[in-house]
């Protein structure tokens, strides 16, 4: 049994935090939220005041934060101060590239073992134990840090040293992105041509149009019963994390002079989405949007 602390709690962080109290690990949680953290507790872990408190004697710390500026500021003010020289640190938040690896710099100066770790597979997968995790940051951490991952997810894949799990996340996330886009325009134009959406689903899911949006997301209702489609686009992933992560692809793309043409328009798109009020739907939803409604 491990001594682990972990912040942030949402609507990732909470599940995750709940499947290491199901595995008998010591947790101790904080969030800005005093409902989360009742969550937590209800679940098996010990508050703490505070973020540093949390800390204090952990063995591994576990962080699942919205943004590359909450990550920096709960490190470098709360973390790295106050946990014990040689705490396994690691961060599940999706950021971008530069503030993962500025903050593993920071933690290895300071005699720390840390890993970058996003994750994908949204609310149903942390909260069945089912993430995939994209793992950045040295073999010996990595290592170390596995059977704790194994907790939490499915599959565990170390993508190279620090930063590279939230390099591999974005270009997931980029790919996925414009997929949904592609296969939405599939369904309207077949839609307009009068080609019935299940028929159209037969061929593509079979053929060379084949893709992970289509076969397990469709986003028209019908032809795979368990999409967000059939739920009136209740998010599994929501608009809104998927603007954040195209614009993290293409904030790595601009600093790495990498061309992504689709990417950019994608980006531009899912901001019309999300800034016209359905940012909380699943990012399918945007079929909508390209149907004109």
């Amino acid at each position: 049994m491990a001594k682990i602390a972990f912040i942030g709690l949402g609507n990732m962080g909470g599940p995750m935090a709940a499947n290491l109290c199901k595995a008998q690990h010591h947790v101790t949680a904080f969030d800005l939220s005093d409902a989360a953290v009742a969550v937590a507790v209800e679940k098996g872990a010990h508050k703490a005041k505070s973020a540093a408190e949390a800390v204090k004697d952990a063995e591994i710390v576990v962080t699942m934060l919205p943004a590359g500026k909450h990550v920096r500021a709960v490190y470098e003010t709360d973390v790295l101060p106050n946990a014990k020289k040689g705490t396994l640190l690691i961060d599940c938040s999706t950021i971008d590239v530069e503030s993962a690896r500025h903050v593993a710099a920071l933690a290895q100066k300071g005699g720390y073992e840390m890993i970058d770790a996003p994750v994908s597979g949204g609310v149903g997968g942390a909260t069945a134990g089912t993430l995939t995790f994209m793992v950045g940051g040295p073999d010996a951490s990595f290592a170390k840090a596995r059977s704790i991952l194994e907790k939490m997810g499915k599959n565990i894949v170390h993508a190279g040293g620090s930063g590279n799990g939230q390099a591999a996340k974005i270009c997931n996330n980029m790919i996925l992105g414009v997929s949904m886009i592609a296969v939405s325009e599939g369904f309207m134009l077949a839609k307009r041509l009068g080609l019935d959406a299940q028929k159209l689903f037969d061929v593509a899911s079979t053929a060379s149009g084949q893709c992970w949006s289509l076969t397990n997301y469709c986003p028209v209702p019908g032809p795979v019963p368990t999409s967000p489609a059939n739920r009136d686009y209740q998010a599994g992933f929501t608009a809104a994390m998927m603007l954040k992560d195209l614009l993290l692809a293409q904030q790595a793309a601009s600093a790495a002079s990498a061309t992504t043409p689709l990417g950019a328009e994608a980006a531009q798109l899912f901001s019309l989405f999300v800034n016209s009020g359905h940012g909380a739907k699943d990012f399918s939803g945007i079929i909508r949007m390209l149907d004109g409604k």
